[in-house]
C-alpha cells in the first residue's frame, strides 16, 4: 500500500482483558492515585455482569474497515490498556510513518478524553512523527446521520409498542463540574450533537427528547447532571411509561452501554414502572465508517496540501489485542 508516509491513528479509551486486570487498569485510568476497595470490587462486579466489554474488539474492527475504505493505513491506540499509545506510536515510527491524522473515538471534546490522548500519543512521537489531531467532529453531517440511522427505526418500534410518542433520553458520560468551570466544550458540545441528531427525525418535537449525562464517578467530587435516573423520574412524574436511550457520547458498545444503560438503568426504569429500550450503538456499522472516512480523508487532504512527505510506509492495523472491557476516561474513578 503506497501511503507517502501517510497514516490514521484513532485513539480510545481501553479496557482491561479479564477481571483480574481490573486493578491495573484503574491505576492506569486515575493515574497512579488510591482506589477505595469498594469501588475496586464494584468495577469487577460490573465487568462480571457483561462478561466482557466488546470495546477493543470492535475499535480494531473500527480501524480494519477505515483502512479498507480510504487505503491508507491505520493504527488503534488506547490510553489506559493495550495496545498503549506510545507502544503505537512508536510502531508507527518504526514503520516508517511520518505524518499521522489522531482520531479521537469520542466525538466530543475535553481535556479529560482527547486531551489525554493527546498528551500520550505526542510523548512518544519526539520529532519524527508529526501528528495532526482532529480536535471535535461532534457535529459531523455523517455523523449525526449514523446515529439517526440508529435512532429512527428504534424510536419507531417504540412508539408502535406503546401506541404513543414515547421520549427519548440522548446521553454522553458526566464528566467533573470542576472541567467544564476551566471551560472545556465536552458539555455544550454533546448537548449539541443531541439536538442535531434530533432534528434528523422529522416526525420528533423538542419535546420529544430530553439529555442527561450518565455514568458519574464513584469515587466522589462533583459531576455535571442531569442524571439518567433523575431524568426518569422526571418523565414518570409526567406521566410517562416508557423510555428510550441513545448514548451519542460513545460511538460503540462498552460497560457504560452495557452495564449502565442494559442492565442498571434498565432495572431503574422497571422499579418505576417504566419500559425502557436502547439503540443500537453504532460499531462498525457502514454510516459510522463512512463519517470516519470523511473525517479522515479532510484532515488528509490537509496534510497533502501542506506538508512534504517521504516515500512509503507500512500497513499494520498497530499492536495486536484481544477483546476486553472499557470505563470511559476521566481525571475522576469513573465506573460504568
Amino acid at each position: 500500500m503506497t501511503t507517502n508516509g501517510n497514516a490514521i491513528l484513532l485513539l480510545a479509551h481501553g479496557t482491561p482483558d479479564k477481571p483480574e486486570d481490573v486493578p491495573a487498569y484503574m491505576r492506569n485510568v486515575t493515574s497512579g492515585r488510591t482506589i477505595p476497595d469498594a469501588v475496586m470490587e464494584e468495577v469487577k462486579h460490573r465487568y462480571g455482569m457483561i462478561g466482557r466489554s466488546p470495546l477493543t474488539e470492535i475499535t480494531m474492527q473500527q480501524a480494519a474497515e477505515l483502512q479498507r475504505e480510504i487505503g491508507v493505513p491505520v493504527y488503534v491506540g488506547m490510553r489506559n490498556w493495550h495496545p498503549y499509545v506510545g507502544a503505537t506510536v512508536k510502531k508507527m515510527v518504526a514503520d516508517g510513518v511520518t505524518h499521522a491524522v489522531g482520531i479521537c473515538l469520542a466525538p466530543q471534546n475535553s481535556r479529560t478524553s482527547v486531551g489525554l490522548y493527546k498528551r500520550a500519543a505526542l510523548a512518544e512521537a519526539g520529532t519524527t512523527l508529526s501528528v495532526d489531531f482532529v480536535e471535535s467532529w461532534h457535529d459531523h453531517p455523517l455523523l449525526i446521520k449514523a446515529f439517526a440511522a440508529r435512532l429512527a427505526p428504534a424510536w419507531k418500534r417504540a412508539c408502535e409498542e406503546m401506541g404513543k410518542k414515547v421520549p427519548v433520553i440522548f446521553t454522553a458520560h458526566s464528566v467533573p463540574e470542576r472541567t467544564i468551570a476551566d471551560g472545556d466544550p465536552y458539555s455544550s458540545q454533546t448537548q449539541e450533537t443531541a439536538a442535531l441528531v434530533a432534528k434528523e427525525i422529522p416526525a420528533m418535537l423538542e419535546s420529544d427528547w430530553r439529555f442527561a449525562f450518565q455514568s458519574q464517578g464513584m469515587s466522589g467530587g462533583v459531576w455535571i447532571g442531569p442524571t439518567v435516573e433523575s431524568t426518569i423520574d422526571a418523565l414518570r412524574d409526567a406521566g410517562h411509561t416508557a423510555v428510550l436511550i441513545q448514548p451519542v457520547g460513545f460511538v460503540c458498545d462498552h460497560v457504560e452501554v452495557l452495564f449502565d444503560i442494559d442492565i442498571l438503568f434498565k432495572q431503574y426504569a422497571a422499579e418505576r414502572g417504566m419500559k425502557l429500550w436502547r439503540t443500537e450503538s453504532l460499531n462498525s456499522s457502514p454510516e459510522f465508517i463512512a463519517a470516519l472516512a470523511e473525517v479522515a480523508r479532510a484532515r488528509l487532504s490537509k496534510l497533502s496540501s501542506s506538508t512534504p512527505r517521504p516515500a512509503s510506509a507500512s500497513v499494520s492495523l498497530g499492536p495486536s489485542s484481544s477483546p476486553s472491557s472499557e470505563i470511559r476516561s476521566s481525571s475522576s474513578s469513573s465506573v460504568s
